[in-house]
């Protein structure tokens, strides 16, 4: 390896670290968010509100990402997303309320906008046959990010019962503030990286440009690579915002913003935001204890990790589009098992049920006794279980008692089929749809909208992903279970059945060589 790639990998890495404070956020809001859902006594609605609200975030900030990019280059836009996270973490931790939990959140959301600006930096660093490995990385560090939240939300749980300072009402607090540390040694790192030399040229910074160039190719290299991208943006100068979106919408880029708008729908729409920001309740409704569904979540956070570098060693080998499609038939049998797996479900409520749920819930401010009248009462889905649960507790009580009365009550349950879909799902996604996304983002749109074209994809992905996340708690308490994953199951056969005709093969070659092939002649 060059020294040139040398610095390639490790420019890659602090770019993607972005992704690791991401994963951060996400798996300890599926952690905290049982517990701030008691203390400010949150319906199911404002459960979606409150970790949805990230996304509404990203959707604000990715309408000014682009001209952010454009205007102050790559690296500066970086460094004030890891600015904001931490302002993010800083009020969610310290929330007096939910209303300032969900400004926090929201703020975390504009920073969420780092995957994007990621991926379009590593897009432009990258050598054509290693661009998509190191895009890929974005997704790897999202993992170890999550596996290490859930991590830390386990012990946290696991401390729960014997530290003074832990209780239901703050154990939140040190989730959500977990990662400070990783803000501040994130912003350290991007200190020391260059900026994206397509950036510089589109500048007119010539000398800038060569210096970053000699940091990321080979000498010999360098004035090849500066011609070729002088020569791809010599037509599109310095375009502004709207004159690039006009462009992009251009019946000559329809072909490729199609492709963009359904991979992004189908990634967001199969519902990896669903299992990751609601993990530890997803497992909660096979009947599994509060700390059972936190070791669960470890292990989706190493299943996440080792997935994504198969994808990463594969990625150049097998190429996008075969990732693509064989992860989103992966993904279909996933869900489709998890709903065979619901469907049956029935919970029965007896006097010793009832003594287990009592053991279970010792030592929690609960009226217990309201127990009592579920005896003798069986009910033939979650639906029914969960509307009466909330007509006998209050929201205080209902985010604490309902994962126990779930799991001592429920009855033929198909408990290995379910969890095997689970892992299934996180293991497909995370080898194809997960970073292969960013990779064909970063790969098919032109120089001349590329600042403007990756945050518009991102966006569409984004409300995708949104309406999974904002909805499913109320899909959970009203549609069951099992017709929510089965409808997963649904787009992901629809996304993969359109993505079949439309999705070419990127592999090996260069932003210009792709802006030949994909866009139509003017």
């Amino acid at each position: 390896m060059t020294q040139a790639d040398k610095n390639v990998s490790r420019f890659a890495l602090i770019a993607a670290f972005g992704g690791f404070v991401f994963g951060l956020d996400a798996a300890n809001i599926s952690g905290a968010v049982r517990y701030i859902s008691s203390l400010f006594e949150l319906d199911s609605i404002q459960v979606g509100t409150l970790v949805g609200c990230a996304l509404i975030g990203v959707i604000v900030a990715l309408f000014i990402t682009g001209k952010l990019c454009d205007k102050f280059g790559r690296k500066k836009v970086l460094l004030g997303i890891a600015f904001t996270y931490a302002l993010s973490s800083i009020i969610s931790s310290l929330a007096v309320n939910y209303e300032m939990l969900v400004v926090g959140r929201f703020i975390g959301g504009v920073a969420f906008a780092s995957i994007t600006v990621s991926a379009m930096y590593i897009g432009e660093i990258a050598s054509p046959d290693k661009r998509g490995r190191y895009v890929s990385v974005n997704q790897l560090m999202i993992a170890v990010g999550l596996l290490l939240a859930f991590v830390i939300n386990y012990f946290l749980i696991k401390a729960l019962p014997t530290v003074d300072f832990l209780s239901n009402d703050n154990i939140w607090r040190y989730m959500l503030g977990a990662e400070l540390i990783a803000n501040a040694v994130w912003i350290v790192l991007l200190v020391g990286i260059p900026e994206s030399p397509r950036w510089l040229v589109s500048k007119s910074r010539e000398v800038e440009a060569k210096q970053s160039l000699h940091k990321l190719a080979d000498a010999t290299q360098v004035n090849t690579i500066y011609t070729e991208i002088e020569e791809s943006l010599s037509h599109h100068h310095n375009e502004p915002v709207f004159k690039q979106l006009k462009s992009l919408f251009s019946k000559r880029m329809s072909a490729v913003v199609i492709l963009a708008v359904v991979y992004a729908i189908v990634q967001g729409a199969t519902g990896m935001n669903a299992v990751l920001f609601f993990a530890p309740m997803v497992f909660e409704q096979i009947g599994m204890s509060v700390e059972d569904t936190f070791v669960q979540t470890i292990t989706m956070g190493l299943i996440g990790v080792v997935s994504t570098v198969i994808a990463i060693c594969f990625v150049e080998k097998l190429g996008r589009r075969f990732l693509t499609l064989a992860g989103l038939l992966l993904v279909a049998v996933a869900h489709i098992a998890i709903w065979q797996g619901f469907k049956l479900a029935n919970y029965k409520m007896d006097e010793v049920i009832i003594v287990e749920i009592k053991q279970e819930l010792a030592g929690q401010s609960l009226d217990l006794n309201k127990l009592d009248q579920f005896v003798g009462q069986r009910f033939k889905n979650d639906v029914e279980l969960k509307t009466k649960l909330a007509q006998v507790f209050d929201k205080k009580e209902l985010p604490i008692v309902s994962g126990p009365v779930i799991n001592q009550s429920i009855q033929d349950v198909n408990g290995p089929i379910i969890i095997a879909g689970i892992f299934l799902f996180l293991a497909a996604f995370n080898m194809s749809i997960g970073p292969i996304m960013w990779v064909i983002f970063s790969e098919i749109f032109p120089n001349s909208v590329r600042s403007v074209a990756l945050p518009f994809a991102a966006l569409v992905q984004t409300i995708s992903s949104w309406s999974i996340q904002q909805f499913f708690p109320w899909q959970l308490e009203n549609l069951g279970t099992a017709s929510t994953f089965l409808n997963y199951g649904v787009l992901a056969i629809i996304g993969l059945a359109v993505l079949w005709f439309i999705l070419p093969e990127t592999k090996g070659k260069s932003i210009e060589a792709l802006e030949k092939q994909l866009i139509k002649a003017e």
